[in-house]
Formats: structure tokens, sequence, C-alpha cells
């Protein structure tokens, strides 16, 4: 078997952040008193997805990220609050929302049968560690690395250093990065040299200038390549 150890991005791999943003954000609103309309979910997805890739680029700190992206949600929808208070009372309902995408916990359960498998996110530490716990994924995994705790983020070098450095036995040439991000997840494992495969149900164009090593739409496929002979 060429992949020994895969390498999975956690939202939007595994988990339906989408659909959890969308009943946190909800939740959070109306107990703050707030409109909530699929028009405002887009603007804060919006805003939010902004910030996101601006913290891949090392354009803002998380503690920035975190509040910012609220404050100016607030004044795209003309309402007046605590950005800060906000982003705790979100951050601790939407830790407790553990969504799985279709399909993701049969195949964690069989791949951690033939291979070692680890999660690497940019999410939130805390909220990260509760939805694993929650959705019972961690019983498959060997370990999860968080950019928050590690103090890199994908798709920075430093992130995939300390990856390396804490997964015994390490061989690049048998490990597969995994995920739904280009910026993130496959310019994270390009500039580090790994294979990678970008999970792309939607089937988005591909924008990088370094090509990919595998691209999926569903997980039957992405079962095959890491099985790949």
């Amino acid at each position: 078997m060429k992949y020994k150890t895969l390498l999975f991005d956690a939202d939007m791999t595994l988990f339906d952040f989408k659909a959890s943003e969308r009943e946190g954000l909800k939740q959070t609103l109306l107990e703050h008193g707030f409109p909530y309309s699929s028009e405002i979910l887009e603007t804060y997805s919006k805003i939010n997805d902004s910030y996101w890739k601006k913290f891949e680029r090392g354009e803002v700190d998380r503690a920035t990220l975190l509040v910012a992206r609220f404050a100016d949600f607030f004044r795209e929808i003309g309402v007046s609050g605590n950005a800060e208070a906000f982003n705790r009372q979100y951050l601790e309902n939407i830790g407790g929302i553990a969504l799985l995408l279709d399909g993701a916990e049969e195949l964690c359960r069989e791949l951690s049968k033939t291979h070692r498998l680890y999660i690497i996110t940019n999410g939130i530490a805390r909220n990260q560690r509760r939805r694993m716990d929650k959705s019972g994924l961690n019983v498959y995994f060997d370990d999860i690395f968080i950019s928050e705790e590690i103090g890199a983020q994908k798709p920075q070098a430093a992130f995939f250093e300390y990856v390396e450095k804490h997964i015994p036995n390490w061989d690049a040439e048998s490990t597969l990065v995994i995920g739904d991000s280009l910026t993130s997840d496959i310019q994270g494992a390009i500039n580090y040299g790994l294979d990678r495969c970008w999970y792309n149900p939607e089937q988005l164009p591909y924008t990088l200038t370094q090509p990919c090593t595998y691209i999926v739409s569903d997980f039957s496929e992405l079962k095959m390549i890491a099985n790949k002979k």
C-alpha cells in the first residue's frame, strides 16, 4: 500500500461545518435579540471566510480574526453589539455542534483499520476537541494537530514541520494530505512536498499554479486513492 499515513483536514472534509455554522450563528443571534435570515448568514459567511484567508496568509492573528469578523458583521447588518462577548457565546454554541458529512464516520472507521489517521486543522482548539469527542471520530485518529496549539497554521511549512516531528516513524513518501481548502490544505502540502488529495464535491475549478496529486468528488474515490498500491 502506497499510503500509510493520512492527514485529514476537519471542517468540510469530515465535519459539515457549513451546517454547524448556520445553526451556531442562528442560535447566538437569537440569544442576543438580533435578526436572522439566510441573507444574514451569507453576509457573515463571506466576512468570516475573508478573515480566515487573511489568517492563512499571516495578515491577522487568531485573536484579531475572532473579534474583528463580528465587528465587521455587526456594521454590515446594522446592529450594535459587543463583538468580543458575541464571539465567546458563538464559540460556545458551535463547539457543541458536531455534524458530520454523510459517510465520514464510515470512511474513517474503514481507513483506520489499514492506515494511521491524523487531523490537521486551523480551527479553534477547544471547539475542535469538543467536536471530535462528541462525534465519536476521535477513536479512529492517532492524534489531532491544531494550529492554535502549534503556533503556526496551514499552509505554513512550520505547521507541517511540527506534525512531522510528532508522528512516529514519519515517512513523507507514504503520507497523504486530504482536505477541501486549496489555499490551506493543498497549498500547505505543496509547500512541504507532500502528496495531496483535494476533496472537491462541488467540482470547483482548480486555481493553484502547482499541480494536485489527486482530485476527488466523493469518499468512494478517496478510499480508492488511500488504498492505492
